[in-house]
């Protein structure tokens, strides 16, 4: 396994907690309100039929969905939602973005900086770790005996824009071209095949190796980004061995 689909898999795995959290629908309600932007008909914006379908998956009332799609497409008033990235550098040079969305940028970069310096990183200027990433879209597949890569390698050969398929313990991730992701879950979609999640994704071009104490520096501080309500996905460039994470969840 690649050591970014390894660190998805980490992620998804703290989705549980994040709702625990109580933060979970906060950051579905943003994304609703920003993908009703591009018109509040369903059918004819896929960014927001997905909006929608992961906020039902997880249990959100329709009452807060229609509240966030009327706001994101101007029928109702409310505080206006951006979407911003952030660069930095986490203890040990491992690169980091930070995708935001929130209606007050100064209190956010305040925020992220912050989390940063607590934990042993640093704030950079825009650019300087982006480079490091290619952009690209990501659909999640659960693995199953009725669902594997070859069953997933048959649909997305006839999908414009899909790019590669790669295996984790229980998952399925598929890369698309970054702005194809949709037309290649349409595609899916179409065969009966239903992606779990489907965002847009930065994929380390190289990986940077964390061991010893920076792994739980690492590790707490991503988690301290992903607690905050503004924050939308953090992407990393860090690699870190199965043993090494077994040891810091130990701790």
């Amino acid at each position: 396994m690649s050591g970014h689909s390894k660190w998805h898999s980490i992620k998804h795995k703290k989705a549980a907690t994040d709702a625990k959290r109580g933060k979970l629908f906060t950051k579905l309600i943003k994304e609703i309100t920003i993908a009703a932007r591009g018109g509040s008909d369903l059918n004819g914006n896929p960014r927001l039929r997905t909006a929608v379908a992961t906020a039902k998956a997880n249990s959100m009332p329709n009452d807060n969905i229609e509240r966030a799609i009327k706001k994101g497409s101007g029928e109702l008033d409310g505080s206006t939602i951006d979407e911003y990235t952030y660069e930095g550098y986490a203890p040990g040079g491992t690169a980091l973005i930070v995708a935001v969305a929130t209606d007050n940028r100064n209190r956010t970069t305040a925020e992220v900086r912050h989390i940063l310096a607590k934990n042993g990183g640093n704030l950079g200027e825009n650019g300087c770790v982006a480079w490091m990433f290619d952009k690209k879209g990501l659909l999640v597949f659960d693995k199953s005996d009725e669902l594997d890569e070859d069953k997933l390698m048959e649909v997305g050969l006839e999908a414009d824009g899909f790019e590669d398929i790669q295996e984790s313990d229980d998952e399925l991730l598929l890369y698309t071209e970054y702005s194809k992701l949709y037309v290649v879950k349409e595609v899916f979609d179409k065969a009966g095949i239903e992606a779990k999640e489907a965002k847009l994704d930065m994929v380390p071009q190289t990986m940077n190796k964390v061991e010893g104490k920076r792994v739980e520096q690492l590790l707490r501080l991503l988690d301290m980004l992903e607690d905050n309500e503004d924050v939308v996905e953090v992407y990393s460039n860090s690699d870190i061995s199965d043993e090494e994470l077994e040891r810091a969840a130990g701790n």
